[in-house]
């Protein structure tokens, strides 16, 4: 049978990614009770790095957007795998925290991490909906334009 999740997904025709290995002394994610917590993730997809550049130099606010939203897909696909297969599970996106690789003269930040959020609001509704923080930065891992971490409240 399938989740109610995984329609979702299928009716938004979204495909996720394998989720990321870390590359680096860290691990994609850790639970503590009912509290899923995602280590930040870039804009990869199956190994391959995608949005690599600055927002506001390389890239359109329009893309930074597309790289968040990426993001956001890696974020669900660590989930499930933290998860079993269940995105189920998932009872509220509590906070997302988003970081830009900008550049100097780039100032809409949070609405490049819109393309994240909106996502999180398109799969699960209302429980998608979650604070936030959208800061712009000089450099993220391997020069990619987006990270996003995750906070979950699962069951």
């Amino acid at each position: 049978m399938t989740s109610r999740i995984d329609a979702r997904l299928a009716e938004l025709n979204i495909e996720l990614p394998q989720a990321a290995a870390p590359v680096a002394a860290y691990v994609g994610y850790t639970r503590s009770g009912n509290t899923l917590y995602i280590s930040g993730q870039i804009t990869i997809w199956n190994g391959e790095r995608k949005f690599v550049g600055k927002v506001g130099v390389d890239y359109t606010l329009e893309q930074g957007k597309e790289a968040a939203r990426l993001c956001a897909l890696n974020i669900l696909a660590q989930a499930k795998a933290a998860l079993g297969g269940d995105l189920d599970r998932v009872t509220r996106v509590l906070k997302l925290g988003g970081f830009v690789n900008a550049g100097p003269d780039f100032h809409d930040h949070p609405l490049v991490i819109n393309g994240a959020s909106e996502l999180m609001q398109d799969v699960f509704g209302d429980a998608g909906k979650h604070a936030r923080a959208a800061v712009g930065v000089s450099s993220l891992p391997g020069n990619v334009a987006v990270e996003v971490d995750a906070v979950l409240e699962v069951a």
